[in-house]
């Protein structure tokens, strides 16, 4: 373990060396100007988990959900205005959670460091340390990235990736982020953790094509434990179906771990998009490595846990550093 460490510290040495040249992001960026910002997310962290340990995943979660739309600038956290829906309010983010721990850690910040931390900052912060509480896995975040000033529900739809993606899909909408086919089965295991809306794959149960009713590359065991969990929608206008959650990841469902790769060798990926990643040629090979070698996957993870938190970020005189997360200065 201990030689893992020292590989996974000079590994993300040579890649923050690397990534430096691309954005102004440093670490230990608030070292002079607020040195207990960190510290003060982690605590709030760790006392939010001890409640619910699926804070988590929630918070890695909004981490991607954020960067993936106008950047990593915490947008999807401001909310709602008079003629204008905000992010956190499209289908889109249906589910997402973690939006108190946020403020919370921006309250605590404010109180002693005014006007100095972004909560894109935070968000980044709180998704390592949630990386850290369910994987042991850490990781420094580069920081320095400002809050935007706009949300719009529009789009959310635009920019993330569908459930029922394929891996063209996949590859084409990380590419637009600037990630990698790598990069993207390599963030895909985030999925490790936390869990799906039954209506997000449903249609892989009872309606999947006019040839077969069930996605025939769902393990049959598989299925039949899902369809427990996830009974045929019987909607109607006046008396919606109720819409229960399933863990991505059955053995391991709390814990940050490479037994995500390991399902979809067993065909047991809860969404399309998780499952054609063994399925197609061109990612299976990643997928193959990334479940046979453990430490390779979660070296690779930090990585792109960081490369990711650099996407289309604000910086500088940019944006603004909101005073509450939820509301533009």
């Amino acid at each position: 373990m201990a030689k893992f460490f020292v590989f996974l510290g000079l590994f993300l040495a040579n890649f923050w060396s690397f990534s430096s040249a691309f954005t102004p992001l440093k670490v230990g960026f608030y070292q002079k100007t607020c040195p207990s910002a960190e510290s003060i997310v982690k605590t709030t962290l760790d006392q939010a988990y001890t409640q619910d340990s699926g804070i988590a995943a929630a918070l890695i979660r909004l981490h991607f959900h954020d960067c993936f739309v106008r950047g990593c600038d915490a947008s999807v956290l401001l909310d709602s205005t008079p003629g204008n829906k905000a992010e956190k309010d499209s289908m889109g983010n249906k589910g997402v959670q973690g939006f108190d721990v946020i403020d919370e850690a921006r309250d605590r910040i404010e109180a002693q460091c005014p006007n100095t931390v972004s909560c894109a900052d935070i968000i980044a912060f709180a998704a390592r340390d949630s990386v850290f509480k369910a994987g042991g896995l850490y990781y420094p975040v580069p920081a320095g990235r400002r809050d935007g000033t706009f949300s719009s529900s529009d789009d959310v739809a635009k920019n993330l990736p569908g459930a029922f993606f394929n891996v063209t899909q996949l590859h084409e909408n990380f590419a637009r982020k600037g990630l990698s086919l790598e990069e993207m089965v390599t963030l895909s295991g985030a999925h490790s953790i936390g869990d799906s809306h039954c209506s997000s794959f449903a249609r892989r149960l009872y309606s999947f094509n006019s040839t077969y009713s069930q996605d025939p590359s769902l393990d049959p065991t598989y299925a039949k434990y899902l369809k427990g969990l996830c009974p045929r929608a019987t909607s109607t206008s006046t008396n919606p179906s109720p819409d229960p959650v399933v863990p991505f990841d059955p053995t391991t469902p709390v814990k940050i771990d490479n037994k995500y790769y390991k399902n979809l060798k067993n065909n047991k990926g809860l969404l399309v998009s998780d499952q054609v990643l063994w399925n197609t040629p061109l990612t299976r090979s990643l997928v193959k490595k990334n479940s046979n070698h453990p430490n390779y996957w979660t070296t690779k993870f930090a990585a792109a846990m960081v490369h990711m938190g650099s996407i289309e970020v604000l910086t500088g005189n940019q944006g603004e550093i909101r005073r509450n997360c939820r509301l533009v200065n």
